[in-house]
């Protein structure tokens, strides 16, 4: 089976599925939300640079083709500083 691979909105890095944090605009309802549902998604590094570029530039927003909520941001971040205590702003 092939590996499933997929790209950093922010930095265009290409990595296996599992490397990256996953955000999705679930169909129909179009709430944007972390890891579970069908619908478009987008992926991310869990890395500090990535996630000040997605915020600062929108690029979470872009890609979604949708509103990414205030919450969902601080979510991640939360997540970076949990997994990453070294990787802190």
């Amino acid at each position: 089976m092939k590996p499933n691979y997929r790209r950093c909105i922010s930095c265009r890095r290409v990595g296996f599925k599992e490397e990256f944090w996953r955000i999705v605009r679930v169909f129909p309802s179009g709430k944007v939300q972390l890891n579970e549902g069908m619908g478009r998604s987008a992926y991310i590094c869990p890395q500090v640079n990535c996630l000040q570029a997605a915020q600062k530039k929108n690029r979470l927003g872009r890609s979604l083709h949708a509103a990414v909520p205030e919450a969902l941001y601080q979510t991640l971040w939360q997540r970076l500083a949990q997994s990453n205590p070294q990787n802190q702003i």
